[in-house]
């Protein structure tokens, strides 16, 4: 079966889920941070995936 385009899956790239383990792992590395960072981050600024990057980056 192939995969068609036009059926989205309802996720939202620009957002970080705390809940999902691969999303806090690919930032863990991407950053070089740990996760507990990450959820702080996310405490500090909501979860828009450019804001947690930039926070972690200035706050590393």
């Amino acid at each position: 079966m192939s995969d068609d385009k036009n059926i989205r899956d309802g996720l939202d790239s620009s957002k970080v889920n705390s809940n999902e383990s691969y999303e806090l792992s690919y930032l863990e590395e991407k950053l070089n941070v740990s996760r507990e960072q990450i959820r702080e981050a996310i405490a500090a600024v909501g979860n828009s995936r450019d804001k947690v990057e930039e926070y972690l980056k200035k706050n590393k």
